[in-house]
């Protein structure tokens, strides 16, 4: 069937509620909305779903919901872990809760105990969950730091970690299998409680998460000694953050947390941002002006669903706020992390830093210091969790640290998904730390660039909506794979890497070897005087991303090459288009 001849069927059908035919009546009139709404179904990814709110196959609404969750239970079911029960969370995001009981009561439906936050919870609690209460996979409701009119589907696997090969594409097959809404399985609240299929979880496991966190932590005598001098401003952006992230600060013992007002309170409209994404300087704009009027060392902002973490510091020289991207935080976090295990036990022979390969060349420089092993991984915090169970099966590795450059990073391993509370509460004892040795966290930065070199990484996200973009994005890519770029910027390409084709090939001698990772629609430029571009399509949002990295001899002479780099790849964007 076309699109037109599906959307008379979901009004067709009474399997359909009203208020969503209601919805579809009213765009009778626009063909090219009926079209976007049901020329395809919303693709079941390697993470799950993620789309915009509404009615239709190409829209997150309880039907598209529950046809994933069939073929999650068809999967767990086929595979013999029916018992294992399956963990739920949900943010703010309108809908979330909805969508959590319908995933619920789908499994239930299906002989699946679901195991239901009470209430908003972020995602690496969820990761946490999973492992706790030995469940077979669990859910995650949320669209994470995307605008509001957007909802999310994300699906772990029992080691906590988001799917990852055989589980993810096994699933995946078992949703398209799904062809059927009428056949998805679900079942009353009530009866599901009743029979044990259906338990709420809350308190209990959020102790048990918190005490996890305060593990991590390395010189409780710098918390003890300065944490009532440091001033910290946080909000949640009207997230899930809230609770969590001021609960471990204050039972840390740091006492000057000042939130937001404004964002303090869960919001699925966002009334305050437009895009509630820790990376864009619209949703600093509140906490700055607290930070001001507090005099703060450090300003947080945690994403919706509190995976990843933004962070401005006090340069007390200028008095300004500096950004810190997620390459810088991560990285200022890497290196205080693995020089403070070697200070206060020492580092393990077979410590590992693992990044992801559009994640900064600083910590490259970091692993080598410190003689750790380097891990690259396909982007994706989901194949670090593959690496963290990989030293666990085989009692070979310790995991250090790992992070990517979109602002989100783990200390331990008590989840297996990126944790903006912990990276939170670390933060604020790395300022304690170095407030302990007369710096703030922007000298520690300044003293890392000293030391390594003033790297300076960047992500230039094109957008290209709808149908046509689509195919857009794919000739870019097609365009750059056969006919690969031999200068960027002033600087020669040395080598090329097509994840996809599993190749590296140098372009001096043109030998060509395997990429060592999973095969992914991703291309790497390596050129002269370490610098670096990779370009991939954005696995949840209708853009292409290109990411690039420079290093310089100093932040102004770093920051000259960046904004050149920057206007290079417009260039050559606007010569592709």
């Amino acid at each position: 069937m076309d699109y037109k001849e599906i959307y008379e069927a979901w009004l067709a059908n009474p399997y359909f509620d009203e208020k969503t035919k209601e919805e579809l009546k009213s765009i009778a009139d626009d063909d090219n909305e009926i079209k976007e709404r049901f020329y395809t179904d919303l693709e079941f990814g390697t993470a799950g779903l993620r789309g915009v709110i509404g009615a239709g196959t190409n829209r997150m609404n309880i039907y598209t919901v529950r046809k994933a969750t069939q073929g999650l239970a068809n999967y767990i079911n086929k595979a013999g872990k029916g018992n294992q029960g399956v963990a739920i969370a949900f943010d703010s995001r309108r809908m979330s809760p909805e969508f959590a009981d319908e995933a619920a009561l789908c499994l239930a439906a299906n002989g699946i105990k679901a195991y239901v936050f009470e209430s908003l919870r972020p995602t690496p609690e969820l990761s946490y969950a999973v492992r706790e209460l030995k469940c077979v996979a669990g859910i995650n409701i949320t669209a994470s730091h995307n605008p509001p009119e957007y909802n999310g589907y994300k699906v772990y696997w029992e080691d906590g970690a988001q799917i990852t090969p055989p589980h993810d594409t096994g699933i995946m097959d078992e949703v398209k299998a799904v062809t059927d809404y009428a056949t998805v399985k679900t079942m009353d609240k009530s009866e599901a409680t009743e029979k044990g299929l259906y338990e709420q979880i809350g308190a209990a496991i959020d102790d048990k998460y918190i005490e996890e966190l305060k593990k991590q932590v390395i010189h409780w005598d710098s918390i003890k000694e300065v944490g009532n001098d440091l001033k910290i401003v946080y909000t949640p952006l009207h997230g899930t953050g809230n609770i969590p992230a001021r609960r471990v600060l204050k039972e840390l013992g740091f006492e000057n947390v000042y939130v937001v007002p404004e964002q303090e309170l869960p919001d699925g409209e966002f009334p305050t941002v437009s895009y509630p994404n820790p990376e864009a300087a619209e949703a600093f704009e509140l906490a700055l002006k607290l930070a001001k009027e507090k005099d703060a060392d450090l300003v947080l902002a945690t994403d919706p669903d509190a995976d990843r973490l933004g962070v401005y510091v006090k340069d007390t020289k200028s008095g300004e706020y500096i950004t810190l991207t997620g390459n810088m935080s991560g990285c200022l976090l890497a290196d205080y992390e693995i020089s403070q295990i070697k200070e206060t036990k020492g580092l393990p022979e077979d410590g590992k830093l693992i990044k992801t390969i559009v994640t900064s060349n600083l910590a490259d420089a970091i692993a080598k210091y410190y003689d750790v092993d380097l891990i690259e991984v396909l982007t994706g915090f989901k194949f670090i969790g593959q690496q963290i169970l990989g030293f666990e099966t085989t009692g070979k590795g310790n995991y250090l640290f790992g992070f990517e450059e979109s602002y989100g990073c783990l200390i331990g391993t008590h989840a297996r998904d990126k944790d903006a509370i912990v990276a939170t509460m670390a933060l604020c004892e790395a300022a304690a730390y170095y407030k302990t040795k007369n710096m703030t966290l922007w000298d520690a930065m300044i003293a890392m660039y000293e030391r390594y070199g003033y790297y300076k990484d960047g992500v230039q996200s094109v957008t290209m909506k709808g149908i046509e973009g689509l195919a857009k994005i794919q000739e870019i890519m097609t365009t750059l794979r056969t006919n690969p770029p031999k200068e960027i910027c002033g600087y020669k390409v040395t080598s090329f890497r097509d994840y996809q084709a599993d190749t590296i090939t140098d372009l001096a001698t043109g030998d060509v070897k395997p990429t060592g990772l999973p095969k992914s629609n991703v291309l790497y430029f390596d050129m002269t005087d370490n610098v670096w571009m990779c370009v991939r399509p954005s696995g949840t949002e209708p853009k292409i991303k290109f990411y690039f990295g420079v290093v310089g001899d100093s932040l102004e002479d770093s920051n000259k090459k960046a904004d050149e780099m920057t206007k290079a790849i417009q260039k050559l964007v606007d010569e592709m288009s």
